[in-house]
């Protein structure tokens, strides 16, 4: 286990754990202990701290509690004096950050500052039975959590196009110096940049249609990917509130997930996936930084460093043992069902033939005689 790592990782989780208690307290003195707190359209109450605490946070008074717990998971940052086991530091670093990010998100609700525009924030309960299902029983293979930015637009097309043949969810999170993979996407023209680009103006179900879904540009909006994962332990794998060790179990050998860091990665960020970690999740990042090999926490490797995006999407496969096929069709194009949401822009488009924007068509063109064969048409492409 890296000290490099560990150190990094819990001087995330001492400041995201008091940014939390700094949001609590303000909540608290602007509201009062009764204060409803909750995610929409969620049975889970707080998800994370629902699964792994057992507790049902439905005030802000009980969020103390919550708290109380994320704080206690916290250790001094290792000293490069003394050689110590870092990895137990590391993980409950990992956890507090999880739960910190949770409770700093449902504040968030509170105040009215979440979901973003052009984010989607947390997902409902009604999207974890749509989807979570295909999850655990194969059909989707399993769900990419992209945290950063990639070099440039061309990459991040690359990366998300090679996620989408293997008909892979993909969560966008967080930037990389203030640039998201949304933004690189949107100017691609691979998402739609608001609801009027979408056919029946939903923008969120154009979101899922594609299979990318950006959450938050922020770090901490990765608990949104996370707590809807853990969710997964409690309706599917039949696990009860509090029993975190069967639902972490469930998540590392029942949900294929892992998280792919693009760009620099910061105390927060290095935080954040040791939470992934510690439900099974490994790491794939494309920086010079430490590596974690196996221990036994995920399947595989824990975190590694793949500077190559040709073959990242590749690298993180194999880490995480995701089992996937991908149809080889002799055709200049990938095909997935990740494709099936996708629609042919107006302006990308060489002729329209009907449509709700007219009624019929007529296409002429001119040719001699002796190359014309009665009856005979060929529509190419």
């Amino acid at each position: 286990m890296s000290r490099l790592v560990a150190a990094a990782a819990i001087r995330g989780s001492h400041v995201i754990a008091a940014e939390a208690e700094q949001k609590l307290a303000a909540a608290i003195a602007k509201h009062d202990d009764k204060q409803r707190l909750e995610f929409p359209e969620t049975a889970f109450y707080l998800p994370m701290a629902n699964a792994l605490l057992g507790l049902d946070i439905e005030t802000l008074g009980q969020a103390r509690e919550m708290l109380d717990i994320a704080k206690s998971l916290l250790s001094e940052e290792p000293t490069d004096r003394l050689w110590l086991p870092y990895l137990p530091g590391a993980l409950d670093a990992g956890v507090a950050t999880l739960l910190s990010e949770e409770l700093i998100k449902a504040l968030a609700y509170l105040e009215g500052e979440e979901p973003r525009d052009g984010w989607h924030g947390f997902i409902s309960d009604t999207i974890l039975r749509t989807l979570g299902i295909q999850l655990v029983d194969g059909r989707l293979p399993g769900f990419a959590a992209i945290v950063g930015a990639a070099p440039d637009t061309e990459m991040a097309v690359h990366v998300i196009r090679e996620l989408q043949k293997r008909n892979i969810l993909t969560f966008l999170v967080g930037n990389d110096n203030g640039r998201t993979m949304r933004d690189q996407l949107i100017e691609a023209g691979v998402l739609p940049r608001d609801a009027s680009e979408t056919e029946d103006g939903d923008l969120k179900k154009a979101w899922w249609g594609r299979y990318i879904v950006p959450l938050g540009p922020d770090t901490e909006s990765i608990i949104y990917s996370l707590n809807w994962a853990i969710r997964g332990a409690l309706t599917f794998g039949g696990h009860k509130k509090g029993q975190w060790k069967e639902c972490l179990d469930y998540t590392r050998a029942r949900i294929f997930a892992f998280g792919l860091g693009l760009g620099e990665l910061d105390d927060l960020k290095y935080a954040s996936g040791a939470g992934a970690i510690n439900m099974g999740f490994p790491v794939i990042a494309d920086t010079t930084g430490p590596e974690i090999r196996p221990t036994g926490v995920c399947t595989y490797e824990e975190l590694v460093r793949e500077l190559d995006h040709q073959r990242i999407v590749e690298t993180c496969v194999e880490v995480r043992g995701v089992k996937v096929s991908v149809s080889k069709t002799d055709i200049p194009v990938p095909v997935a069902a990740a494709f099936e949401g996708e629609t042919v822009r107006k302006e990308d488009m060489q002729v329209q033939f009907g449509g709700k924007y007219s009624t019929a068509f007529e296409y002429l063109r001119m040719r001699a005689m002796d190359e014309v064969q009665d009856g005979k048409v060929e529509l190419i492409g």
